[in-house]
């Protein structure tokens, strides 16, 4: 018995580091160093920082729009304070009709706050069950992270939302691109949707690479 215990611990301690989150930041901040394009970036002097590093000024308005919809991710490339601080945030604007289309984000789980507007937002869970709601001015939903969740005004005015990150880097992976935007061979996307060679065609002109 005293020579299984050790043993034992060993494998729980093993179990407790691949289970384990990011680490947490050994010093109070760590602005990135230059010349780099890693997602967690090496630091630079601390003596060298300056308050502009923890202040960003870039949504003050929206971003481009395409088809209706805009977005501007804040992550530590753009807003260095936020290196190593474990997450990350964007806005999103969208005009009357406008759709964020189904996507997730693999590692992070968003809250998205409705700055102004009226808009229809949801999730879809791993059995296939929507939860959906319309949610208006200063309410917030939550998407678990990696679930499929989507956004769509509805209302007669453009809507922006705030959208929070627990991740650094949380990535995104639009639904739309991912399928027809990928180059998977065209026999899977028939086989897999019903749909023929031209119509193929046209989901991969409306969402391959621009």
């Amino acid at each position: 018995m005293p020579l299984k215990m050790p043993f034992l611990i060993l494998i729980f301690l093993h179990i407790h580091a691949v289970l384990a989150p990011d680490p947490e930041p050994l010093h109070d901040f760590c602005l990135p160093s230059t010349g780099h394009s890693s997602t967690f970036l090496p630091c630079k002097n601390s003596s060298l920082a300056k308050v502009e590093d923890f202040i960003f000024s870039g949504i003050k308005g929206p971003g481009k729009f395409k088809a209706g919809f805009s977005a501007i991710p804040v992550t530590s490339t753009a807003f260095p304070g936020l290196n190593t601080l474990g997450m990350s945030f964007v806005r999103a604007d969208l005009d009357p009709g406008g759709i964020n289309v189904p996507h997730f984000h693999p590692r992070a789980t968003e809250t998205a706050f409705v700055l102004d507007g009226k808009v229809y937002s949801g999730f879809v869970d791993s059995q296939n069950r929507v939860f959906a709601k319309v949610i208006e001015k200063g309410e917030v939903m939550v998407f678990p992270k990696g679930l499929v969740h989507f956004q769509m005004n509805v209302g007669k005015s453009r809507a922006t939302i705030l959208g929070s990150f627990n991740s650094q880097n949380p990535g995104s992976v639009k639904l739309p691109s991912a399928v027809f935007g990928s180059g998977i061979e065209g026999a899977v996307l028939e086989k897999a949707f019903g749909l023929n060679s031209k119509e193929i065609g046209k989901m991969r002109k409306r969402y391959g690479p621009q």
